[in-house]
Parts: structure tokens; C-alpha cells; sequence
């Protein structure tokens, strides 16, 4: 239960913590709060990652380029500069595992060079080019099943069975990894709640999970905040911690239960680290 991410290594005998940071001028949660049009806010960011990792913290992913429905593409050089001076100025005063959100070949070259641990894709390598870099970079990677683009996932998906659609796109970009020279230890695996799915699409795949766990992969869950929530209790974006909590700790819940390991991708940190605290001890 310990995943090597480049230097360091992650305890995965309960579920980690993955801390949502945002570098974006446009994110759904978060964007514009520590990225203006131009630059990182340097005074926030250091705030904003000092005050995660004492809420409890295991990871911090770092995003450049917004991955909400209906978002606009980046450049290359846009996303480089968002994510690279952020990297850089955080590997270098903290110590903990950094994970970079990024679809682009160039960005993680980069960004193992600035201290990166971990790379997690929504598009799952497909983009020309990072399958390489990630073999290069030799640091574990998340897959993540997303139907279409960001800027047209949510227009009308469809599946006939998508927990089984979604284990078989899954496993098929896992043979592509494996192949291509990436270790089956250093992947771990994301079913992307809320990327081309409906209310309906998302709920049969989180009552899946058990089903993702048996890849013996990690089952990185990311529904934090999501509309997912929004639509089950009737919230806005910043009223639904209560709902991304319970998620989180009945996710952790299905993929322990199925002899799985988790990674917690939260907004929250602070409240879902006690959650899953509360969950342990009565277990």
C-alpha cells in the first residue's frame, strides 16, 4: 500500500488526501483566486498550501489549465507559465507530494524538472506526446476517463452500461501505458465524475467503485463540489462541503471495502480529513 512517486512515497493503507490548487483564472471552484490574467499571486499561494497541509494535506495537484464544462483550451506557453513558476516556488519551500493536473507533453517535462511527484491526466495520455513524457519523467501517472472535450463533454453523453464502458477505456489505456513502458505500480486510475456524464452516469459509476478497485490500481475519486452534488441536495458551488464530504468517505468506504487504495481529490481538506478520521475510528 505505498505508492513511490518520484522521491517520496505515499501511504495508501487509508485514503490520501488530494488537495484541489488551481493556478487558473477561470476553474469552477477556485479560478482567479491565486492566478490573476498574468501571474501567480506569490503571498497567497504560499498562505493557501502552508494552510493545506496543516489541515492535513497528503497531496497537492496543481492545475493550469480549467477542465469545467464548456472551458476554452490553453496554450501551451499559457499553461507553462501558470503551472511551472507555482511548482518551482512550492517544491522548493514545502515538503510534500506536488501532482500536476495537465494534459500537455511540455508541461510535464517541465514539471518534473521543477519537482513534480506525479502526473494526473483528464484526457489519459492521449494528447500527442505525454505518453513519452511520462515514460521520461518515470513518475506515476492518473488515467481518467472523460467522454469528448471539456468544452463539449456534458452535450447529451450517453453510455449503455458506463461503469462497463468506463472499466474497458480504463484498462485499454492502461495496455497502452504498459506497453509503452510505464510500470502497472506507477498507474493509477480516475472514472472522472462529472466529465461527460449525467446525474444519473455518475451515480451508477460511484456505486461501481468497488468494481474500479479490483484493478488493483489507486482509485483516484474526484467529486468535490461537483454538480453531481449540486443537483442531488439543490446547492450552489460553495454550499455543497456537506455532500462532497459524505461522497468522499462513502467512496472511501466502496473502494476499502473492495480491498482497493483511494486518493481523495477534495476541496476540503480540512473537513474531509476528519471525516475519514471519524470513518477509521469506527470502522
Amino acid at each position: 500500500m505505498q505508492l513511490k512517486c518520484g522521491t517520496k512515497n505515499l501511504d495508501l493503507s487509508s485514503p490520501a488526501i488530494m488537495a484541489v490548487l488551481n493556478v487558473t483564472p477561470d476553474s469552477f471552484s477556485d479560478g482567479g483566486q491565486l492566478f490573476s490574467q498574468t501571474k501567480i499571486d506569490t503571498d497567497k499561494i504560499l498562505r493557501a498550501v502552508e494552510a493545506i497541509i496543516n489541515e492535513g494535506a497528503d497531496i497537492i495537484d496543481l492545475g493550469g489549465e480549467s477542465t469545467r464544462p464548456g472551458a476554452s483550451p490553453v496554450t501551451v506557453q499559457q499553461e507553462l507559465d501558470r503551472v511551472i513558476p507555482a511548482l518551482e516556488l512550492l517544491s522548493k519551500r514545502f515538503d510534500i507530494i506536488f501532482s500536476v493536473d495537465t494534459s500537455t507533453a511540455e508541461v510535464i517535462l517541465e514539471a518534473n524538472r521543477a519537482g513534480a511527484h506525479l502526473i494526473n491526466d483528464v484526457r489519459a495520455l492521449r494528447r500527442e506526446g505525454t505518453m513519452n513524457a511520462v515514460v521520461e519523467a518515470g513518475l506515476p501517472v492518473c488515467l481518467m476517463h472523460m467522454q469528448n472535450e471539456p468544452s463539449s463533454m456534458q452535450d447529451n453523453p450517453h453510455y449503455k452500461d458506463v461503469v462497463s464502458e468506463v472499466l474497458s477505456f480504463l484498462n485499454k489505456r492502461k495496455q497502452f501505458c504498459l506497453a509503452a513502458g510505464i510500470a502497472k505500480h506507477q498507474i493509477l486510475l480516475d472514472p472522472g465524475f462529472g466529465f461527460g456524464k449525467t446525474l444519473e452516469h455518475n451515480l451508477a459509476l460511484f456505486n461501481g467503485l468497488p468494481e474500479l478497485a479490483k484493478e488493483k490500481h489507486p482509485i483516484v475519486v474526484g467529486v468535490s463540489r461537483k454538480s453531481m452534488i449540486g443537483q442531488i441536495n439543490n446547492t450552489e458551488v460553495n454550499d455543497r462541503i456537506i455532500g462532497s464530504v459524505t461522497m468522499a468517505v462513502l467512496a472511501a468506504q466502496k473502494i476499502y471495502g473492495a480491498s482497493g487504495t483511494a486518493i481523495l481529490r477534495v476541496h476540503d481538506v480540512k473537513e474531509t480529513v476528519q471525516a475519514i478520521q471519524i470513518w477509521q475510528a469506527t470502522k
